[in-house]
């Protein structure tokens, strides 16, 4: 995600527009809260028109590519992207209740140059050893790269520690008043 070519809008928890914070602080900000989160939620429209999300390891941002994962070309996701690329891709921190929705159109890749520059090692687990060349490793043919390109992202960002955010909801248990939590902001791209 680039700063130069995004819209922004900023909530707070309370729905009031407040002022809003430069481009790229933002960008910087939606990154750092999906770095914090170790597994997304990926969401694919199946032939039939129903939706279905499944787990997908969080992995280092690259220049060049708003997100992206790793699979295995015998999984069901690949036929689903392959007939309707679009996804929408969830993070959520059970510790800060902070979260990220990314919606955005998937690109499969197997290119053998790409995934041997971004292989890691724990990925054997996920595609087990049948013996060389599908051993796991990084010319396992099987390995698809899935490039998430995000046409529209919404994250929320707390504003406090866990305890001060624990004291804010207790006290508007006992006052009546919504607390103010944090502020949703949201990045459309052109």
């Amino acid at each position: 995600m680039d700063a130069s070519n995004v819209k922004f809008e900023s909530l707070s928890q309370s729905g009031a527009a407040s002022p809003p914070a430069a481009g790229s602080k933002r960008i910087e900000d939606l990154y750092a809260l999906i770095e914090k989160i170790d597994i997304a939620m990926l969401t694919t429209r199946e032939p039939d028109g129903s939706m279905v999300s499944r787990p997908m390891a969080t992995q280092k941002h690259l220049a060049g590519v708003d997100l992206w994962f790793m699979t295995s070309d015998e999984t069901h996701k690949v036929a689903s992207l392959e007939g309707h690329p679009e996804v929408n891709v969830m993070y959520f921190s059970s510790d800060t209740k902070e979260w990220v929705s990314v919606s955005g159109t998937a690109t499969l890749s197997r290119n053998p140059g790409r995934i041997r520059e971004l292989y890691r090692r724990g990925w054997r687990a996920w595609l087990g050893d049948r013996g060389a060349p599908y051993d796991g490793g990084p010319t396992d043919p099987r390995i698809v790269l899935i490039d998430v390109h995000a046409h529209h992202a919404s994250y929320y960002k707390s504003h406090d520690s866990r305890p001060v955010t624990l004291f804010k909801v207790a006290k508007a248990m006992l006052t009546g008043q919504p607390p103010d939590l944090g502020t949703v902001q949201h990045v459309r791209l052109e």
